[in-house]
């Protein structure tokens, strides 16, 4: 039962990573916002969810943090894009993009668990 979980919340979190891309995706712009902005709102949920969802069962947690969060962000989308920005020529967007995504998918993770920890001891 629990891969029917992980399946149906992926299928929302790969509708949400559709929906956030279309509104953050612009074809005439160089830097791929959609991609980074994913990836980081994924990253902070994924850590606050981690500290609040302690007392949800199992299978839910999973569906949660497998299917829906997993599918919503995007290393493949990330590296094929960072892979285009290098072919095209745009060197310092894609230094940018890699360390704008890893040093803002750090800060969103401790902000979440801060705040994942602030909230259940409340």
């Amino acid at each position: 039962m629990i891969y029917l979980y992980i399946a149906i919340a992926g299928f929302v979190g790969a509708a949400l990573r559709y929906v956030t891309g279309e509104l953050f995706f612009r074809p005439e712009a160089v830097f791929p916002f959609a991609t980074l902005t994913v990836n980081i709102l994924g990253t902070f949920l994924l850590a606050w969810f981690t500290f609040r969802a302690l007392n949800l069962p199992g299978n839910i947690k999973k569906a949660i943090g497998t299917g829906l969060l997993g599918s919503f962000t995007t290393f493949s989308a990330l590296s094929v894009e960072t892979v285009d920005l290098v072919e095209t020529g745009n060197l310092l967007p894609a230094f940018l993009y890699i360390s704008m995504t890893v040093a803002g998918g750090f800060a969103a993770s401790v902000l979440g668990f801060r705040l994942g920890e602030r909230g259940r001891k409340a």
